[in-house]
């Protein structure tokens, strides 16, 4: 249920009332015509609103093998869980994926320079679940994000600990390894 947008569900419950509605009043079917108005229109309109608030869900690359998905029922912190299911389904009336997150950090001072995340993966690391959070950070330099690393591992709690890491020009990943076992 979580990989399916809502906003494309009313959409099309919308347009299909709306649709009865108009055969409804060319067939002289009032009572089928009243149903199509009355409720297709505001549920169009109301599908129309939450497909144009729609944030997607970011993908899990590549996707976790059965050893990462014990590791992560076993190990994975309440934060971790949080976070990779908020980021792995739609949103809506938001901005960005971890938008607020970004803003409380220090790392979204504008809308124009918040980093993206792009990606999650889930891995192991000596023993340890790991979710790395992948983001596209042209406006922000990795040493903007190294300043916040204190900043960052407090915030995703305890039994985290964050690290850094520059795959590329513009890329930051921000690894949460859950420190639990």
């Amino acid at each position: 249920m979580r990989k399916i947008p809502l906003g494309a569900v009313v959409l099309t419950l919308g347009l299909s009332l709306t649709v009865m509605g108009f055969i409804a009043y060319a067939l002289d079917r009032p009572t089928l015509n009243l149903v199509g108005f009355f409720y297709g229109i505001p549920i169009l309109i109301g599908g129309l609103a939450l497909k144009s608030a729609e944030i997607e869900p970011v993908p899990n690359l590549p996707p976790p093998s059965e050893a990462i998905l014990r590791l992560r029922d076993q190990f994975a912190t309440e934060t971790q869980n949080q976070v990779r299911k908020d980021v792995t389904r739609y949103r809506y009336g938001q901005e960005a994926h971890l938008d607020s997150a970004l803003e409380y950090l220090g790392l979204s001072p504008t809308d124009e320079e918040r980093p993206v995340l792009t990606a999650i993966r889930e891995q192991e690391q000596a023993g340890h679940y790991v979710l790395v959070l992948c983001f596209d950070s042209p406006k922000i330099a990795f040493e903007g994000w190294e300043k916040k690393h204190g900043r960052i591992t407090k915030f995703f709690g305890p039994n985290i600990e964050a690290t850094l890491h520059q795959p590329q020009e513009h890329g930051v990943e921000l690894a949460l390894m859950s420190t639990v076992g």
